[in-house]
């Protein structure tokens, strides 16, 4: 997890409204949300395979078929 230096907008009453973050942090925060979301996206594709619903192919026969 990137450390991070929020600043935060209030209002008059100091109630926080928004916060504001140097923009590397917030570029390293949707890197990690978009790794996050890769992550869960490969464990649904395995749990269909284990459960049957999702046929693999070898590399090979890839391979072959694609000319690799």
């Amino acid at each position: 997890m990137p450390e991070l230096h929020p600043q935060f907008v209030t209002d008059p009453e100091g109630n926080r409204l928004s916060v504001l973050i140097p923009i590397a942090e917030y570029k390293a925060l949707i890197e990690r949300l978009e790794d996050l979301e890769d992550l869960e996206d490969a464990r649904e594709v395995l749990a269909r395979i284990e459960r049957g619903e999702e046929e693999t192919v070898p590399w090979e026969v890839v391979k072959a078929e694609h000319g690799l």
